[in-house]
């Protein structure tokens, strides 16, 4: 280890995708060789969206330590937890929300942008307002010198950086490490719609898909739209499905699809057929292994047991030390 520490989360709001993976997953695999990290189901967070369904996050928590495990988090490897299972979480925003203004919430980006996007659910909470907040929690408790995020989220963690400040400065005790941006390379993989691939607009390709609704899924996405008829040519770089073909299809596939779409040699369904059976030959390995973890459940809550277990010891030993700066305890 090089001593770093890495702590990022999840939400268990419904079954992963591959957005997720390539979004954030694949890059927690790789760093885990190298970093300390922590890697926890935040399923608080999850109850800004499903507090009128909660018992859905039970069993979305387990589908996302499975889909963890077969794309290949490695518990010898780094620390799998679950947020709600320490309570040092809560308490810490408690503690937190009592010093944080009001307005640098209401700044906050994503508070409007969700509010406008999400139509069928009421997201006027204090919960929803006070995220930021919980998710500085999150990750002082861990003293995470990095948190791996899109070049789009970096400031999202500067205001968990001002909070950081705040209390180090109001309680003259350096108790949080300000946390550096990760910024990892996140590649364009939109939904079958041509949208933001999201289980929210039913257009995601999810890890526990079968090979037949993979399939027909990749069959009906969407192309370029300037290719009405078979004998139009086309053009990869606004067609939905060809971000997906960089991932997924060999180099030299790329070059030859490029060409014959340009020149109305191949047709979108011939297309869709060849990234359908690259995704196949990426995805059946992860497929598979995700079969046999699924298959024993008590094996996936020991392992969340025992890194939440090493985890409490982290928090618990924070919090205390953000309490004796407080002088409360």
């Amino acid at each position: 280890m090089s001593g770093k520490r890495i702590l990022s989360g999840m939400q268990p709001s419904g079954q992963l995708h591959l957005g997720n993976y390539h979004g954030a997953l694949k890059n927690w695999v790789t760093m885990q060789s190298s970093l300390d990290c922590f890697f926890f189901i935040a399923d608080l967070h999850s109850l800004t969206t499903l507090y009128q369904d909660p018992q859905r996050i039970k069993k979305y928590s387990f589908e996302v330590a499975v889909d963890w495990l077969s794309s290949g988090l490695d518990p010898e490897k780094c620390t799998l937890f679950v947020q709600s299972a320490i309570p040092e979480h809560a308490e810490l925003h408690l503690i937190l929300s009592m010093m944080v203004p009001v307005p640098w919430l209401e700044r906050n980006p994503t508070y409007k942008e969700k509010q406008d996007e999400v139509k069928n659910i009421d997201m006027s909470s204090y919960g929803f307002l006070g995220y930021p907040v919980l998710q500085t929690a999150d990750i002082v408790l861990y003293k995470a010198n990095a948190v791996p995020v899109g070049i789009d989220q970096v400031p999202h963690l500067e205001l968990s950086r001002e909070i950081i400040r705040r209390f180090n400065k109001l309680y003259k005790k350096k108790v949080f490490i300000e946390p550096e941006a990760e910024i990892s390379a996140v590649p364009k993989l939109n939904g079958i719609d041509g949208r933001k691939m999201s289980k929210s607009y039913n257009n995601a390709i999810f890890l526990s898909d079968s090979e037949k609704n993979i399939t027909k899924k990749v069959m009906s996405m969407l192309t370029d739209p300037s290719r009405g008829r078979r004998t139009d040519p086309g053009d990869p770089d606004v067609c939905n499905l060809f971000p997906m073909h960089k991932i997924y299809s060999p180099v030299e596939m790329q070059k030859e699809i490029i060409s014959a779409c340009k020149k109305a040699e191949i047709g979108c369904g011939d297309c869709k057929q060849k990234l359908a059976d690259n995704l196949l030959k990426s995805m059946l390995p992860k497929m598979e292994k995700r079969k046999d973890i699924a298959a024993k459940p008590k094996e996936v809550y020991e392992i969340l047991r025992a890194g939440t277990e090493k985890a409490r010891g982290v928090a618990q030993a924070t919090l205390s030390e953000a309490k004796t700066a407080m002088k409360i305890i």
